[in-house]
C-alpha cells in the first residue's frame, strides 16, 4: 500500500533565518482526498462493492465512484486498491481513564498515582484505540472532568484519538458496584465517600446524581443496576437498584437529552432496567426468556462485552484481583456465552462493546471473534460495530461510508467477511478526514 501525495507542497522562501517545516503526510489533512478501495463495504449489512473511489472533501465523504477514478488537480491519492475498506469501527463500552488491562499495577500504584497521571495515560489509551481502527467510542466510566477535557481536545485536533461520547462516573447506590469506597480501609473509605457525587439512594437523589454528571459534561448516563465483578465487595452480581431509582435515572437522562446505559449482570436487574426504559444493557450476563422478550419489545440494545469476563477471570485466577472478585468472575464467565447465544438467536439488537480497560487498550477488535463464536455472522458483528453502534449513540454522521457522512474509514489486508480476525490488524485509519494510520 502506498500513500501518494499528488499536490506538491511549495516552500515559501524568505528570510534565511526563518525555517519552514513541511508537515509529514500523516499529520495533515488535504482538503480533497481520493481513496482507491479494492473492496468497499460502504454499508455494513449489504453486499460490498468492488473497486471504488471515495472522494473526501474537508473531512466529509463527498462522493463514491465505481472503479479507480483519477484524482483531480491538487488532490491527495490514498492507494488502498489491494485492501478491504469499511467504515471506522465504534466501541460502545470503553474506559480510557487510567491504566487499562493491568489491575495488579493499578493496585500497586494506587497511593502514588493521581488524576494527572491518569489523564496522561488516557491520552495514550485514546491514541492506541484510534490506531486499532476505532474512530468513535462511548466511554462509560472515568473522571468526569478529565474525559470531557480529552473529548474536547480530540474534537479540536489537539491530540489524536477517537470521537468520544462520555458518561463521566457510573451512578450507583451506596455499597453498589460504583461505590469507590468498597473494600477500602476505614480512613480511605471515608475520604472517598466525601467526594462521590455519583452515589444515590432513592429516586430524588438519583435525579440529582444524573444532573450532577450532566453538569460535569456527560453525554450519556450510566448506572449500576446490579453488582459487578471488579468491585471489591462480596455482594454478588444481583440487582442493586429499585425500579423507581432506575426510572428516575432514565427519565432524567432522557429529559436532558442523554441516553442511558445500565451495567447489569443478573436477569432481575436487566429486566428492571429495561422496564425503566434504558437504551442499552451492558454485559447482560444472565438472561432468561422474559429478559429477552423485553429486549425485543422495548427495542433496547445489548452490548455483550464478551472480552471482559474472559479477561477478569484470567486476572482473578492469577491473583491480580482481590479475593472478593473471584467467585463473581467465575459465575459471569460461565453464564455469559449461553445467555448471549440465546439473545442473538432471538434477534435482540446488538451493539459492539468490549469493556476495554478491563482488557488491554488496542485489543478491542478481539471482540469480533467472540461475537462470531456466540452465533453472529461476520457481517452481523461488523454491522454491530458500525451501523448499530452509531444508532445507539444517536449519531447519523458515522457508521456507513456514503455522501455527507464524516470521513471515518479503515482498511485491512483481507476480507473480514471471510475471517473476522482480519479486523485485529488494521492497515489504514482515517478519522474525520485526517489520516491517522497508514502501513
Amino acid at each position: 500500500m502506498t500513500l501518494r501525495w499528488i499536490a506538491p507542497l511549495a516552500l515559501v522562501m524568505g528570510n534565511a533565518a526563518v525555517a519552514q517545516t513541511v508537515p509529514t503526510p500523516t499529520s495533515i489533512a488535504s482538503k480533497v482526498t481520493y481513496i482507491h478501495a479494492g473492496t468497499l463495504l460502504d454499508r455494513p449489512g449489504q453486499k460490498p462493492r468492488g473497486p471504488s473511489t471515495i472522494i473526501v472533501r474537508d473531512g466529509k465523504i463527498a462522493e463514491i465512484r465505481n472503479g479507480f477514478a483519477a484524482p483531480e488537480a491538487g488532490a491527495t491519492l490514498v492507494d488502498l486498491s489491494k485492501q478491504f475498506v469499511l467504515p471506522g469501527l465504534i466501541d460502545m463500552h470503553v474506559h480510557l481513564w487510567g491504566i487499562g488491562g493491568d489491575p495488579m499495577r493499578n493496585r500497586l500504584e494506587a497511593l502514588t498515582r493521581d488524576r494527572f497521571d491518569d489523564m496522561m495515560t488516557a491520552v495514550v489509551n485514546a491514541k492506541v484505540t484510534l490506531d486499532a481502527g476505532f474512530t468513535s467510542v462511548r466511554d462509560l466510566g472515568g473522571d468526569p472532568r478529565g474525559i470531557r477535557s480529552l473529548r474536547e481536545a480530540i474534537d479540536r485536533g489537539d491530540v489524536e484519538g477517537p470521537s468520544i461520547t462520555n458518561a463521566g462516573q457510573m451512578l450507583s447506590v451506596t455499597g453498589g458496584h460504583g461505590d469507590g469506597g468498597n473494600g477500602l480501609a476505614e480512613e480511605f473509605a471515608e475520604a472517598v465517600h466525601k467526594t462521590e457525587i455519583n452515589l444515590c439512594d432513592g429516586p430524588d437523589d438519583c435525579r440529582r446524581a444524573v444532573r450532577a454528571q450532566v453538569a460535569l459534561g456527560a453525554k450519556v448516563i450510566k448506572f449500576a443496576a446490579t453488582g459487578g465483578v471488579l468491585s471489591n465487595v462480596a455482594g454478588g452480581l444481583g440487582r442493586a437498584m429499585t425500579l423507581e431509582e432506575m426510572k428516575a435515572i432514565v427519565e432524567t437522562a432522557h429529559t436532558l437529552g442523554r441516553r442511558a446505559a445500565a451495567h447489569s449482570h443478573a436477569a432481575e436487574g436487566t429486566k428492571a432496567a429495561l422496564n425503566a426504559g434504558v437504551d442499552s444493557i451492558e454485559h447482560g450476563t444472565f438472561l432468561d426468556d422474559e429478559a429477552i422478550a423485553l429486549f425485543k419489545s422495548k427495542g433496547a440494545y445489548l452490548v455483550m462485552t464478551e472480552m471482559a469476563p474472559v479477561a477478569a477471570l484470567a486476572q482473578a485466577r492469577g491473583g491480580a484481583l482481590p479475593p472478593a472478585t473471584i467467585p463473581k468472575a467465575e459465575a459471569a464467565a460461565a453464564a455469559m456465552r449461553a445467555s448471549h447465544k440465546r439473545a442473538i438467536a432471538a434477534g435482540v439488537k446488538i451493539a459492539f462493546g468490549t469493556d476495554t480497560g478491563v482488557s488491554r487498550h488496542g485489543d478491542n477488535a478481539q471482540e469480533f471473534a467472540l461475537m462470531v463464536d456466540a452465533g453472529m455472522t461476520p457481517m452481523q458483528a461488523i454491522r454491530a460495530a458500525t451501523v448499530s453502534a452509531a444508532d445507539l449513540i444517536g449519531r447519523d454522521d458515522v457508521g456507513t461510508i456514503e455522501p455527507g457522512k464524516t470521513a471515518d474509514i479503515v482498511a485491512v489486508a483481507s476480507s473480514p467477511l471471510d475471517d473476522v480476525r482480519a479486523l485485529e490488524h488494521v492497515d489504514f485509519v482515517m478519522h474525520r478526514g485526517v489520516v491517522a494510520v497508514v502501513k
